[in-house]
């Protein structure tokens, strides 16, 4: 097995080109893995969408609070979009120029390096099995002394690396404090780390690996910084966070560019070999595919969660209140940096909603919504997997406040979707408090910004306009980008730009002020609605 992304496949890629030239180079595949859907979409050089096929992520919920995926069952889903999409395009597979794939961050499984067998599931972004370390890790004095000693040097060097670790915290959603979890407590893991017999990988990785079968073992700068694990200003594997948590660096897999050819999908899989010709984070990818490039350019996406990105170009930012410091992409010796604000209960509370019955379609929601003058009272608090920024509670509850015999299921869609918009807004907020750099441009995408409802209170809430496009999967999008430009199928981004096309732009046509009542009594719903399994626990 290669330790390695190199280039030693291009030959395997080229000679398969060569045997079909006329036919190859057409189009891009775009995956995206992610936590809810797995999409693959078939675009052609003027990015129009030729085919797609779309199939939902089994998620497994094995304990409270736990949340897990089946590796071999996201594999077999991920070879079916694959063929079903190349299928509804009407092309075979040897008219595919290249693959670029955008994964869910954080995400996370450890497997046998000699046999391939994973030691266990996938641990996703929304597990909270490592609650507890991270309230321990957080009130702890080690962490007190780090924050002090690396505040005394950053007043005396003015380093960026020692101002990101006198704010440093952990969060379940950080991949270093499950992984210490998962050494604890499944002793193979930890042996096979002694032994040198263990891979560590991210979803993006783990694909990588199977396309190759085995034979390229890497990741990217996106998906290696949305661990936090990962050193933004040194570009490696936190040594010092390895120690303190006692988990070796080198069980992390080599860092390769986003836009970047990691080798060819192994010829077994699909009939011919094609070449894998990007990695990126979903989040990253959607910031690609809104092109998004210059510093200060918003990004919105609306889908399991809510995801509020802002380039800051090539300077890092380091936060007291949480947004986390994330590479967007390196290609060559371009770096682009985002700050970024999340919060993980959007699309998933919409789909909860509708199994209770609230609603039929997804489509219906914002007309029930807006036949409401207001919620009548009621408050809901997305809290399904904690609140992050800026309230940073794990242990939040979701809740329904303010239920009366009067109230409706409109009422009770009408205050989730502004729970959403309140959530937006606070997002914006802690964004442009902290990160200073003045806001260029705002873009959503996702499923939810397909609501109206949601995507005008938003706009009204934060006072700006907010740009739609008709294409609304950004991460596919901005994976084939990446892919298209690392093998020559689009020139530059001056050209991904002209095929990026506006479907709406959101204007604000109310005060924030005229929501003021209805958001002070959702924060008293969210105040009320924090530490509740601590308590109930204790």
């Amino acid at each position: 097995m290669k330790l390695r992304a190199t280039r030693d496949l291009e030959g395997d890629a080229a000679s398969s080109s060569s045997a079909s030239a006329p036919a190859r180079a057409k189009y891009i595949l775009g995956v995206d893995v992610g936590s809810t859907v797995i999409r693959c979409h078939v675009y052609d050089k003027a990015a129009v969408l030729r085919g797609s096929s779309t199939k939902q992520v089994k998620v497994l919920h094995p304990q409270p609070g736990w949340v897990e995926l089946d590796p071999e069952y996201l594999w077999t889903q991920f070879i079916d979009v694959i063929i079903e999409a190349v299928q509804a395009a009407g092309i075979q597979m040897n008219q595919i120029s290249a693959l670029g794939l955008s994964t869910q961050r954080a995400t996370f499984i450890t497997w046998n390096k000699k046999s391939g067998k994973p030691f266990h599931n996938f641990i996703s972004w929304q597990d909270l099995r490592a609650a507890e370390l991270v309230k321990s890790w957080n009130r702890s004095m080690l962490l007190k002394a780090i924050h002090g000693f690396s505040s005394l040097l950053y007043f005396f060097t003015r380093m960026d690396q020692f101002l990101l670790s006198s704010c440093i915290a952990f969060t379940t959603q950080h991949v270093s404090l499950r992984l210490a979890w998962v050494l604890q407590h499944i002793p193979e893991v930890e042996q096979a780390i002694k032994d040198d017999n263990c891979c560590f990988g991210t979803v993006d990785t783990w694909l990588l690996y199977k396309l190759t079968k085995g034979a390229v073992y890497a990741t990217d700068y996106s998906n290696a910084s949305s661990t936090a694990f990962f050193d933004p200003c040194k570009l490696q594997w936190s040594v010092p966070l390895g120690k303190l948590l006692s988990i070796p660096v080198s069980l992390f897999p080599p860092v390769e560019d986003t836009s970047y050819n990691f080798g060819s999908v192994d010829a077994e899989i699909f009939g011919v070999a094609f070449p894998i010709a990007a990695l990126v984070a979903d989040q990253q990818a959607a910031m690609f595919g809104q092109c998004c490039f210059d510093t200060g350019d918003i990004k919105v996406t609306m889908g399991t969660g809510s995801f509020w990105d802002i380039n800051t170009g090539s300077k890092v930012h380091s936060s007291k209140t949480g947004l986390y410091p994330l590479i967007g992409w390196k290609i060559g010796t371009e770096l682009i940096y985002l700050a970024e604000a999340n919060a993980s209960d959007t699309g998933s509370a919409i789909q909860w909603a509708q199994n209770l019955d609230l609603f039929v379609s997804v489509e219906e929601t914002s007309e029930m919504a807006s036949s409401l003058v207001n919620s009548g009272g009621v408050c809901f608090v997305p809290s399904f997997s904690g609140l992050q920024i800026p309230v940073n509670d794990p242990y939040a509850c979701a809740s329904f406040m303010g239920i009366t015999p009067s109230t409706t299921k409109k009422h009770l869609l009408r205050a989730m979707l502004e729970s959403i918009a309140f959530r937006n807004k606070q997002l914006y907020d802690t964004i442009t408090r902290e990160v200073d750099i003045p806001p260029t441009s705002i873009r959503a995408d996702g499923g939810v910004s397909k609501n109206r409802f949601v995507m005008q209170m938003t706009s009204d809430l934060i006072s700006r306009m907010i740009n739609k496009p008709v294409v609304t999967d950004m991460s596919c999008l901005g994976a084939s980008f990446l892919a298209g430009l690392a093998v020559g199928f689009w020139n530059d981004r001056e050209q991904l730009k002209k095929l990026r096309e506006t479907d709406v732009v959101f204007k604000p046509q109310k005060e924030p002020k005229e929501y003021k009542v209805a958001m002070d009594n959702w924060i008293k719903a969210v105040k009320r609605s924090l530490h509740w399994y601590n308590q109930t626990s204790e």
